[in-house]
């Protein structure tokens, strides 16, 4: 049996690209390769979603086979090898997949629809007041941070929180009320 040489190796390199194979073995590679190409194609291609994506995948399995054909041929059913490989490569592929595409999403800017009335209003009334109330204000009821927290935060006592809260929504409370008359009339 003469030894053909693997036509993709360059004519006098070493390594797997130049191996050897018999003439026999690489005829017998090229009608398996024939054989089942499409129908792993098209397996793999209804699992990613994409045919240049699975016809890749599918050529790296295959790829692989030849690399093995020895060995891969001598199995009970070399597809399922070959069709193993390709779906194992397109798992690696939709996974790496998706951590690319949740990381291009924290990366998009997002847009946030406009406040509606209410949280405009409450928005002017809380840039109205104190920094002391405004800051303990919103600690409090929306980060819903205790007073013990606040005060530990601020470096003060619990009973300045305390005073910095009553005194806050008491100037929050004045300041909507005359925001809502002023819009009545």
């Amino acid at each position: 049996m003469t030894p053909t040489r693997d036509s993709s190796a360059p004519p006098g390199e070493g390594g797997a690209a130049a191996q050897l194979l018999p003439m026999r073995a690489s005829l017998e590679f090229d009608d398996f390769y024939a054989a089942n190409v499409r129908v792993i194609t098209g397996q793999i291609y209804a699992y990613t979603g994409d045919r240049a994506e699975a016809e890749d995948l599918v050529a790296e399995a295959f790829c692989r086979a030849l690399a093995r054909w020895r060995k891969v041929r001598e199995y009970e059913n070399p597809t399922a090898w070959v069709r193993r490989v390709a779906w194992n490569l397109a798992t690696s592929h939709l996974r790496r997949r998706g951590v690319v595409q949740r990381f291009l999403n924290r990366q998009r800017e997002t847009h946030e629809k406009a406040p509606d009335g209410d949280r405009v209003d409450l928005m002017r009334a809380l840039a109205g007041i104190g920094e002391h109330h405004r800051k303990a204000v919103i600690l409090r009821y929306m980060a819903g941070l205790t007073v013990a927290e606040i005060a530990e935060q601020e470096g003060v006592a619990e009973a300045t929180v305390r005073s910095w809260l009553t005194r806050g929504k008491a100037a929050l409370a004045g300041r909507l009320t005359v925001q809502d008359e002023m819009e009545q009339r």
